[in-house]
């Protein structure tokens, strides 16, 4: 699986024609119905959670793949074409777009019990979606809102979380793929992918390079509450935010830098930071100290901690304990196979192929007239001609 790749989605604006994604819907359906007949419900929501898949779906249903409306509309087109065969194909889609991605939990707890699930299964993957719109949230800091979340599971439990976010200054959107396979510690490294452009820096809690804060980021708040505020102070007293008309701007996101009196830390990044007396932080960071999480992935759980809360706890751990986080953007996937001069990496051909061929198989079985197979492989190929295989 190809990772490394950078791809800029623009926000749209306005909404989809009613013609556009009622064709959506049907031809969706069709294709669904004949991955699941083939490969099974389990296998479909898997190559949801790969960012190439979803992309090139999206792209072969008829959206332009370079928008950001493919995510919210091709995953609002998935549901309503399942809609009332959910039992039947064993596949269920909660969530969307805006509002109705906090409705998310309500609706895994409904087909939870439409199903007869165990309990602790359905609070599992109630909890899987929360965490997952949570850590995208807090934990990586790249300057993306989410406003969309959308979870996918089988009768069997395996589960694929696809969520956008929106970066208003750039003008861009950024998509974040889950899996149950790949997200077995949520907190360190959990995406199937993640699809933007590439900004460069962000503050990236769940890379592996960020193990020793999230570890130390723990055992200040099992601590004491007074040794915690006693760090945060000595920040306060050595750190003036310098003023944001001053600040340094990379693209889509705002690094204001601390301007701390140890030469070491003289340009510091930190997000859209401002490190003065915060009584609601002290009160979450008193109710945390109190609770003493077990682990890194409790203490994000916990209700009130945001991402203010774990940038301070991030920013201590380094300036005072010397446990630097990763502050490299984990955006890496892209839905192209490559480029012909090996930029972002060489064209990896079996990967190309395997793509198209799975796709022109799907085609070829639909029920659909000749002429909309051949829309569909022009879209996908650029060629009306789906007799070859997708052999170059």
């Amino acid at each position: 699986m190809i990772r490394r790749a950078v791809a800029t989605f623009t926000l749209d604006t306005g909404k989809c024609p009613r013609w556009l994604f009622e064709r959506m819907v049907k031809l969706g359906r069709s294709m669904v119905e004949i991955i699941i007949d083939e490969f099974g419900p389990d296998e479909f929501v898997e190559r949801v959670s790969d960012p190439a898949w979803f992309q090139s779906l999206g792209t072969v249903l008829a959206f332009d793949w370079n928008a950001s409306g493919l995510t919210t509309i091709l995953t609002a087109s998935l549901k309503e074409a399942i809609r009332g065969r959910e039992k039947d194909l064993g596949i269920f889609i909660c969530g969307g777009k805006g509002k109705t991605s906090l409705k998310t939990p309500d609706e895994i707890l409904f087909w939870g019990q439409r199903l007869a699930l165990a309990e602790s299964n359905v609070n599992s993957l109630a909890y899987n979606s929360r965490m997952a719109a949570k850590i995208d949230s807090c934990l990586v800091q790249d300057g993306y809102q989410i406003y969309h979340h959308t979870f996918f599971f089988s009768r069997n439990g395996t589960w694929t979380v696809v969520q956008q976010g929106m970066n208003t200054l750039s003008g861009t959107a950024r998509r974040y793929h889950w899996h149950s396979e790949t997200a077995k510690n949520l907190v360190c490294e959990p995406h199937s992918g993640i699809i933007s452009h590439d900004k460069g820096m962000c503050l990236n809690l769940t890379a592996r390079d960020s193990e020793k804060t999230r570890q130390l980021s723990t055992e200040l708040v099992q601590g004491n509450y007074g040794g915690l505020m006693s760090d945060i102070k000595i920040l306060r007293r050595h750190s003036t935010p310098v003023s944001r008309l001053l600040a340094v701007k990379s693209g889509q996101q705002e690094f204001v830098f601390l301007d701390l009196k140890d030469a070491e830390f003289h340009t510091h990044p930190v997000i859209n930071e401002d490190f003065s007396k915060s009584a609601y932080l002290e009160r979450i960071l008193w109710k945390v100290c109190q609770h003493r999480p077990a682990d890194y992935e409790q203490l994000v759980a916990m209700a009130g901690v945001g991402p203010k809360t774990v940038r301070t706890l991030s920013l201590v751990s380094e300036v005072i304990y010397g446990a630097r986080p990763s502050y490299e953007d984990p955006a890496r996937y892209s839905f192209a196979h490559g480029g012909k001069d090996a930029t972002p990496y060489p064209v990896d051909r079996k990967a190309y192929d395997r793509t198209i061929r799975f796709f022109i198989e799907v085609i070829q079985k639909m029920k659909a007239a000749e002429s909309e197979k051949k829309k569909m492989m022009f879209r996908l190929l650029g060629t009306q001609d789906y007799t070859s295989g997708g052999e170059r």
